[in-house]
């Protein structure tokens, strides 16, 4: 059975009544909260895999596959925001594999010498999309919507932790639109949260990945797939403190086989 803790395991969810801001300095107290409520219990076995939010459905796949091909091995997976998985490894979180949703945190990561530098490897694409609620009164038709004034709240990761608020950012500035849409913005904690905003009906519009928005078609509709300034890249590596190092490989190259690939794929992932 596998196990997973996610950063709604110590927080709820908060309703969307003002932006949310999820502060640099805060994070230090959330990172060390989460490393001292960390109970899951490491056994031989476990082979502990740190992802970014947007590979959650994935990854539990993945994983239950990977599971019934290697018995005796059990997966362990822990989804946050990549810069707050980064920060728990800092801090001491057990953790075998790092799969994060940007280049820059795994290069955040081999710059602290927290990886195995040659297991470094690309594994998945993704796409920046801009939806909305299914069925909400103001019908968005592109990018450029965001700005009309009648568009009050819209969801996006923070770019200061979220990768996926980095990539939107980078967009936005690139196409002149940060300036307006910045006080609009409802800033999540993670991809997910961005996601659980628009379906839940609590913002006009939101930025996530493609991936996300897949899993809630009933609720969310794509307005538009939004390129990228730079390709959105997911790399994985085995954690040079892994405690399990041949098992970490073994799941990292399951990742990348054909059998890894077509799983992702299903889920809306593209090979990098």
């Amino acid at each position: 059975m596998n196990y997973m803790l996610t950063l709604s395991a110590f927080a709820e969810k908060p309703a969307v009544s003002r932006i949310q801001r999820f502060s640099r300095s805060a994070l230090p107290s959330l990172v060390l909260a989460l490393a001292a409520a960390w109970t899951l219990p490491a056994q031989a076995a476990d082979v502990v895999v740190s992802a970014a939010a947007s590979l959650t459905n994935a990854f539990q796949r993945v994983a239950k596959v990977y599971e019934a091909r290697h018995p005796g091995t059990r997966i362990v997976l822990n989804f946050a925001a990549s810069d707050v998985l980064l920060q728990q490894i800092v801090n001491g979180a057990p953790a075998d594999v790092f799969a994060s949703a940007d280049q820059a945190t795994m290069d955040k990561a081999a710059a602290a010498k927290l990886i195995r530098q040659d297991s470094r490897k690309n594994f998945a694409l993704n796409q920046l999309v801009l939806i909305q609620p299914t069925g909400h009164a103001l019908q968005l038709s592109g990018l450029q919507d965001v700005t009309r004034p009648a568009v009050k709240r819209i969801a996006l990761g923070d770019p200061a932790t979220v990768p996926a608020g980095r990539y939107t950012r980078s967009v936005l500035e690139a196409d002149g639109l940060w300036k307006a849409v910045s006080p609009k913005a409802v800033l999540a904690q993670n991809v997910r949260q961005s996601l659980d905003y628009v379906a839940r009906d609590e913002v006009d519009a939101g930025f996530v990945y493609a991936t996300d928005a897949a899993i809630m078609p009933g609720k969310v509709k794509v307005v538009a797939r939004v390129p990228s300034t730079m390709p959105i890249e997911y790399p994985i590596a085995v954690l040079a403190g892994s405690k399990h190092p041949d098992d970490a490989r073994a799941f990292e190259q399951f990742v990348l086989s054909d059998e890894g690939q077509k799983l992702l794929s299903a889920y809306g992932f593209a090979k990098p």
